[in-house]
């Protein structure tokens, strides 16, 4: 790796945020001008978010970035096929950082690099689109808030379904009180994913930069067989990385409440035994002021299907009693159930009639659509940073209660941290950062 000096780049930070009252103000662009964006980690989400901007008039595809050149050569020939012209392509994202013909900066990175990444966007300068969850701790999600803040930039976490105008529309029922008082939600991500199966350590790739990958977290032997969503240093698990978008949209529905008062949470490594350190069942109870928020999560269940595609693009609706990422909000009058990236909603009263309902689709245009506008305009992004953090912090407070013992913790929203519960403080955030990819406390 050729890391930007250390030195020269806390100048710069230090630079940026001198200025951070021009770079927080509207900048006006003219009509037909585009804006400039780069990638920074190009693996399926990466390479889908690419071409999803690239097609776009009012997109320039200023760079591309990512640890591994195999992956740079794949998105560079994408780029160049879809927008006449091949972009610069690095390894090192902090590259991109330095360059001024790049204004936003795409983040989809596995979890550990989400917040520092980002971070270092902001301070270079830089809006940022960056994946969910947002970050891979309650501390990190806090830094960036304040690093968005501090810095004055436009921050969009990728919580798309946020944008989808089905939802708009169960938000606008859900206020009308025809549910009548809602006591109980109900979160699933229930699915089938696949046995990791071990095979020996090795050197990495030629053309593989591991340690760049491994950033801030501990450099763990490279190991191909082994998938980095199933290891707590590299992930928040895989059933908070896919559920935190239902917890997104149960909170949307509930008119967006902060913090809850308390987790329990039960579950553990019951059927996936495969070498992975975060959970394969995980059911966690979040208790709110007016409501609670019951969560069931399991890997092993083939029988519960995401939205099929074909259900997300069309006017029909899923088959709810086997829908495995649903979302139920049971009033005292009727229940709604609701689909994540399409596969709209519906109501049900005590006849067990349906009595309205709305077919969806999935909203990463219009998600795309709100942040470009608001990287024009200066306005707050539909699911800006205290969105995603409030929402994956739902996902950190089950996996701490999970690793203290699954055990009831009361949690304080003022403090984010747990009342005389020293063992799940200690878990609040990394207990280690490697040289030089450290979060600081100042951002």
């Amino acid at each position: 790796m050729n890391p930007i000096n250390r030195r020269t780049f806390v100048k710069q930070s230090v630079a940026t945020a001198a200025t951070v009252s021009v770079l927080g103000s509207p900048r006006a662009y003219a009509a037909n001008e585009t804006i400039g964006v780069a990638f920074m980690g190009l693996g399926g989400r990466g390479g889908g978010l690419l071409e999803m901007f690239a097609r776009r008039p009012d997109v320039r595809v200023a760079g591309l970035a990512d640890p591994d050149t195999r992956r740079l050569e794949r998105a560079r020939g994408v780029a160049e096929k879809i927008q006449g012209r091949a972009p610069k392509a690095v390894q090192d994202f902090r590259r991109l950082l330095e360059d001024k013909a790049v204004e936003v900066l795409v983040n989809a990175t596995p979890d550990h690099w989400h917040a520092l990444g980002s971070v270092w966007a902001c301070q270079a300068g830089k809006d940022v689109y960056v994946e969910k969850p947002m970050a891979h701790s309650i501390w990190e999600g806090r830094k960036l808030i304040e690093a968005v803040k501090k810095h004055g930039r436009v921050l969009q976490v990728g919580m798309q379904s946020r944008s989808a105008p089905y939802m708009e529309e169960a938000v606008a029922y859900v206020k009308s009180g025809r549910l009548g008082d809602i006591r109980l939600v109900r979160v699933y991500n229930m699915m089938q994913h696949p046995m990791q199966h071990a095979g020996p350590d090795r050197e990495p790739p030629v053309g593989f930069d591991y340690d760049l990958w491994c950033g801030p977290a501990a450099r763990l032997p490279y190991n191909p067989s082994r998938s980095w969503l199933n290891l707590a240093e590299f992930s928040c698990g895989p059933i908070p990385g896919d559920a935190v978008h239902q917890l997104d949209l149960a909170r949307l529905l509930m008119g967006d409440p902060s913090c809850p008062r308390s987790v329990s949470a039960t579950g553990g490594i019951h059927v996936l035994r495969d070498g992975r350190d975060t959970p394969d069942t995980q059911l966690a109870s979040f208790e709110y002021d007016t409501f609670t928020l019951l969560f069931q999560a399991s890997l092993w269940t083939p029988y519960m299907k995401k939205i099929p595609v074909n259900i997300r693009n069309s006017d029909a609706f899923p088959d709810w009693g086997f829908c495995s990422t649903k979302i139920e909000l049971l009033g005292t009058r009727a229940c709604m159930v609701v689909g994540r990236h399409g596969g709209g909603w519906q109501v049900y009263d005590a006849n067990n009639a349906c009595v309205a309902s709305t077919p969806g689709r999935p909203g990463d245009a219009e998600h795309i659509d709100n942040f470009l506008e608001c990287v024009r305009t200066r306005a707050q992004p539909k699911a800006n940073a205290e969105q995603g953090h409030a929402s994956v912090l739902l996902c950190h407070l089950a996996n701490i209660a999970w690793r203290t013992g699954n055990q009831k913790l009361a949690f304080d929203p003022q403090t984010e941290s747990f009342p005389g519960e020293p063992a799940a403080n200690a878990l609040l955030k990394r207990a280690r950062y490697r040289e030089p990819y450290v979060l600081p406390e100042a951002v």
